[in-house]
């Protein structure tokens, strides 16, 4: 096989891997699982942020499926409790493994 034919092969092949291997997005809010979806709303920030502070794991509850998944960066979760935000990240099951957090809206 010429080197070309074995380029353009793998040229092919990596466009059509490399979607396949990037973060899907999802917008929602970071809320604490103690109250899950009722806490999806800016008002809840106070009482999701006593919840952390008690040892509650911080959630992001999906807009779209209105399910609730468990994050692996916490830290950074906390830093968006109480506001709409867009979740990026790889999806396993009901957990996300974050890439980024980012607001959708300004705080009000």
């Amino acid at each position: 096989m010429k080197k070309s034919t074995i380029f353009v092969l793998v040229a092919v092949l990596a466009l059509l891997v490399v979607p396949a291997l990037q973060a899907a997005t999802w917008t929602g809010w970071i809320t604490d699982a103690a109250c899950a979806a009722k806490g999806a709303k800016a008002e809840h920030k106070g009482c999701a942020l006593k919840c952390a502070g008690k040892g509650e794991a911080l959630v992001f509850y999906n807009n779209a499926d209105q399910k609730i998944y468990k994050l692996d960066k916490q830290d950074e979760a906390k830093a968006h409790v109480g506001a709409e935000v867009a979740v990026t990240g790889d999806l396993d099951g009901d957990s996300i493994k974050v890439t980024s957090i980012a607001e959708t809206k300004p705080e009000k």
